[in-house]
């Protein structure tokens, strides 16, 4: 019975290929929703366990991602699970070491936030980093990314349209292919 399921299954594969080797174009009908759903999200898992007095700030920077766009997806690691992300609390100034797109560790530095700079904004701004993004300084307080230079009374934890646009195509362009996501190339960025 199973050589005669296996031979049928054979049997029905090779019909179905004759138009392709005879030269024949066979278009295939899509699925009914195929054109008008997303790629799916590129899930980024991270690991807040570090980051003391901020979690619940990363935890709001990585909702603020979820929230502006739809190629990439921040979530918090479950325990024992290996994270993209790591993100710690230190005394020094905020950074993010970024090994490729879409992992690193970032540091929510207690120096801004004790000369007054907002933790949400600084979260939010520091997973910015690690989702491709530079710096854009000196900017405007509407730009994520301006970072520090909007001063600290600017407590805008979104990305403008820019911006998200270009974490859009980082996460588009990248998600067909793994293998490139993967190639450690390390970058400090301190704000």
């Amino acid at each position: 019975m199973h050589v005669r399921t296996l031979t049928g299954h054979l049997a029905v594969a090779a019909l179905l290929s004759l138009p392709l080797l005879s030269g024949e174009a066979v278009a295939a009908d899509p699925p009914p929703d195929a054109a008008d759903s997303p790629a799916a999200a590129r899930v980024l898992t991270y690991d807040a366990s570090g980051s003391a007095e901020f979690r619940s700030a990363v935890d709001r920077g990585a909702a603020i991602w979820n929230e502006s766009v739809e190629g990439a997806e921040l979530r918090r690691a479950t325990a024992g699970q290996r994270a993209n992300i790591r993100v710690l609390a230190d005394d020094g100034w905020p950074r993010a070491l970024t090994t490729s797109l879409g992992n690193g560790t970032v540091w929510i530095g207690r120096q801004a936030v004790d000369e007054g700079y907002d933790t949400v904004r600084i979260s939010s701004h520091e997973l910015g980093h690690i989702l491709g993004l530079p710096d854009r300084k000196p900017g405007p307080c509407s730009s994520l990314m301006s970072g520090s230079s909007a001063g600290t009374a600017c407590t805008n934890p979104y990305p403008d349209a820019a911006e998200k646009a270009e974490v859009e195509g980082n996460f588009g362009e990248a998600a067909g292919s793994p293998s490139e996501l993967a190639a450690p190339v390390p970058v400090l960025v301190e704000d």
